[in-house]
């Protein structure tokens, strides 16, 4: 199980209520999986999470390809929320 940081933007940083914070897991599906089992009953979070790009260490993560993103330990996670902008 890899130590990893997860550093949150835009809208998911006002769901998770916080700009970052360290978790343990395996993949990035698991990463995901304990934030949101953080906090029970606040949708918010998962709604944006549904929503988002990831980027680990600085590469994009395809939709779909969670499960199979494996972490190293010290990896960070980078929750991107769609930006509005024109």
């Amino acid at each position: 199980m890899a130590c990893v940081t997860i550093r949150y933007w835009a809208a998911a940083k006002d769901a998770a209520g916080m700009a970052e914070e360290s978790v343990a897991a395996v993949t990035l599906a698991g990463a995901l999986a304990d934030v949101l089992a953080a906090r029970p009953g606040d949708d918010r979070l998962r709604q944006v999470l549904s929503r988002s790009s990831f980027l680990v260490n600085g590469l994009p993560v395809r939709r779909g390809a969670h499960e199979e993103t494996v972490l190293e330990d010290g990896a960070t996670i980078e929750v991107l929320p769609p930006f509005a902008g024109g």
